[in-house]
């Protein structure tokens, strides 16, 4: 039985402008979402509709994953990210994330085997690692990496068929940019490339290419591995935030999909987006450095005059505790007693928490920790280095690209993105020749 729901249309809302006036569809999601379908306003009055920001605007219907900022509830393919991150792993997630339903025991080994037989990244690849000035930020590398997996991974002999044809390119990107990320990571240290290893999981893989050396083996911490495997399964999918939204924007004009993804990684980058569980920790060493007292740095914050701002707290949709955060903090407190790790930013980073969930100025504006707050401890606490943190939610997001990518790529509607504009600017104006310009 199909358990999936179609987009429902029954009702519609009624615009007039002036003497006009049009009916236009509203649309009823699967969770009671509506939304007005003005596909056909300007075709109809000529006008269009102005959000900046697309704080108000749907470019999509989608099937794969549900949010609710008031509720503070997030579901990938229905089901509560609180039970993934409990009961699931980051490839099991990945695979009901681009497939639409978890898998069976055999369709999860040979996904498995898929990512191991796809890790291996061309050698000649190694090359453009090296040649990168010593300060590029590993962001930058990664996009223009995945970017590169073009020419070195073309499209599949014609013999093969679109379906394996996808398979095998989307199990070929979730694995290779593990070995990527961390074959940056280890280049730029001066340390010899680690290759995965076939008896290793996804995970533990990731750790054993970043850190295992000839001085020092690397040992596989199970508390580690699942510290890893919620961090990525948190950041799986978020619905239609910067980032995929330009994988689908850029994916819209046809190119391939490492394009599409590769837009998707520079989009992450900043820190109002992907960048902000780096700048949490940057803002927890301010405090640090400067004493250690968060009075100031929560009065800065509560001065609107001032620009200063906490990072890691609030959310553009979660008007509510970001439920992925108190699934991080309790990741972040199991790796603190079962690694025995003592960290003094910790302790900032709770009476910060504090401040925030009895403070009114906090609560009246809906500043409560987001997963950013705690999610850079945790990378720290893995001991990934700090400019590595927005390359580890670009890893732990490619399932969530890659099943927006394909729901678009299977969309037999699809279509260019084309937004419109008002122009504000200079009306008919006529070239003037150099000589004679004031």
């Amino acid at each position: 039985m199909d358990i999936r729901k179609e987009t429902i249309f029954q009702d519609t809302a009624k615009l007039t402008i002036g003497d006009l006036s049009v009916e236009l569809p509203v649309i009823t999601g699967s969770e009671g979402e509506k939304a007005i379908d003005i596909s056909s306003l300007r075709n109809q009055t000529g006008f269009i509709t102005m959000d900046p920001g697309l704080g108000n605007t749907g470019i999509c219907t989608s099937r794969i994953t549900f949010m609710d900022g008031e509720k503070g509830i997030l579901r990938y393919r229905g089901i509560p990210v609180e039970e993934l991150a409990e009961h699931s792993t980051f490839v099991e997630t990945a695979y009901l994330l681009i497939n639409g339903m978890l898998p069976t025991r055999k369709q999860l080994n040979s996904f498995s085997v898929q990512l191991n037989d796809q890790s291996l990244v061309h050698e000649d690849m190694k090359g453009f690692y090296q040649n990168f000035p010593p300060r590029s930020h590993p962001m930058g590398i990664l996009s223009s990496m995945v970017n590169t997996l073009e020419s070195f991974y073309p499209i599949l002999k014609k013999s093969e068929t679109r379906e394996e044809e996808i398979n095998i390119t989307l199990t070929r990107i979730i694995s290779k940019v593990r070995t990527m990320a961390a074959m940056s990571y280890k280049i730029s240290r001066g340390h010899k490339v680690v290759y995965p290893r076939p008896d290793l999981c996804y995970c533990g893989n990731f750790f054993n290419m970043m850190f295992d050396s000839p001085v020092r083996p690397y040992q596989v911490d199970e508390n580690a591995i699942k510290a890893l495997n919620v961090f990525w399964i948190l950041h799986a999918d978020h619905e239609q935030n910067c980032s995929t939204s330009a994988v689908r924007l850029v994916a819209s004009g046809r190119v391939n999909i490492y394009a599409a993804i590769s837009a998707g990684i520079a989009a992450l980058w900043g820190p109002l987006h992907g960048g902000a569980n780096q700048a949490v920790i940057e803002m927890l060493e301010a405090i640090q450095a400067d004493g250690g007292n968060i009075r100031p740095f929560v009065e800065r914050a509560k001065d609107k005059n001032d620009p200063f701002r906490l990072m890691g707290f609030g959310h553009r949709v979660y008007k509510t505790y970001d439920p992925r955060a108190k699934i991080i903090k309790k990741t972040a407190d199991m790796l603190f007693e079962k690694m025995q790790v003592s960290d003094p930013l910790l302790d900032i980073a709770l009476e910060l928490e504090e401040v925030a969930l009895k403070d009114n100025y906090f609560i009246d504006h809906n500043l409560y920790p987001n997963v950013d707050f705690y999610s850079g401890i945790v990378l720290r606490t893995l001991g990934i280095p700090t400019n590595m943190f927005t390359v580890m939610f670009a890893l732990g997001r490619m399932p969530g690209w890659i099943a927006q990518w394909k729901e678009d790529a299977d969309n037999p509607k699809w279509r260019l993105y084309r937004p419109r504009q008002i122009y504000t600017g200079n009306k008919t104006n006529h070239y003037v020749p150099i000589g004679e310009r004031a």
